[in-house]
């Protein structure tokens, strides 16, 4: 899956399900002071994740995520190892 179909549906479901504000997400925004998403909200984005994308986020994962560049990196090695 291309990079920029990833962002785009990662920004949509941010937006959609989870009220963030479109003008707030950029490449190098700090994700979780974005985001403001309490662990119930966390638990909510693993499910709506592997419904999109067909992969798995734990928490390790988003230990390592900084920024929602580091989102949509995560989501697209994912892939690119379920694929491998």
């Amino acid at each position: 899956m291309e990079r920029e179909k990833i962002v785009a549906i990662v920004n949509d479901f941010l937006v959609n399900e989870f009220e963030v504000d479109g003008d707030e997400i950029s490449n190098d925004a700090n994700l979780k002071n974005t985001l403001g998403l309490d662990s119930l909200d966390y638990i909510d984005m693993v499910v709506v994740i592997e419904s999109n994308f067909g992969v798995k986020l734990g928490e390790a994962d988003f230990k390592k995520m900084v920024t929602f560049d580091d989102f949509y990196s995560t989501i697209e090695n994912k892939i690119a190892e379920k694929n491998a």
